[in-house]
């Protein structure tokens, strides 16, 4: 069963300073924050904080099946904000890319452009009245 499917059938919330947010509601938080606010960097270090703060060692196994539990609860959770993280920088590499391709593109054909225009200035007032007499 894969980390999604997991939340859904779980009905996972992620609590969060500005409430409890759904799964689908985490595409709609920013990367990262200036101001304070929330923001999915945050989210992925206190997940990742708590999954690297050791474990206490219970003994009695009623216990320990709930601190198990809650740890992997806490991975789910990390690991469903780190995947969206990947997506919003991948959606966001390749936004990148896009807009460095039409900004190419456009300066390729603005030097086409200006090379027409030096190559018709190039022609004769003869040859420019013959040009535009056709067009008319």
């Amino acid at each position: 069963m894969n980390i999604f499917e997991k939340a859904t059938r779980m009905k996972l919330r992620f609590s969060t300073k500005i409430g409890m947010l759904s799964v689908e509601d985490l595409f709609d938080i920013p990367l990262t924050s200036k101001n304070g606010e929330i923001s999915l960097d945050d989210m992925a270090r206190g997940y990742f904080q708590a999954i690297k703060a050791d474990k206490e060692v219970c003994f009695v196994p009623d216990q320990n099946a709930v601190a198990d539990s809650k740890f992997e609860l806490i991975k789910l959770k990390f690991d469903i904000v780190k995947h969206i993280i990947d997506v919003k920088l991948a959606e966001r590499e390749k936004h990148a890319n896009a807009r460095a391709l039409r900004d190419r593109q456009q300066k390729l054909l603005h030097l086409i452009a200006n090379k027409q225009d030096e190559a018709l200035s190039a022609k004769s007032v003869e040859e420019l009245q013959k040009m535009l007499e056709e067009l008319i």
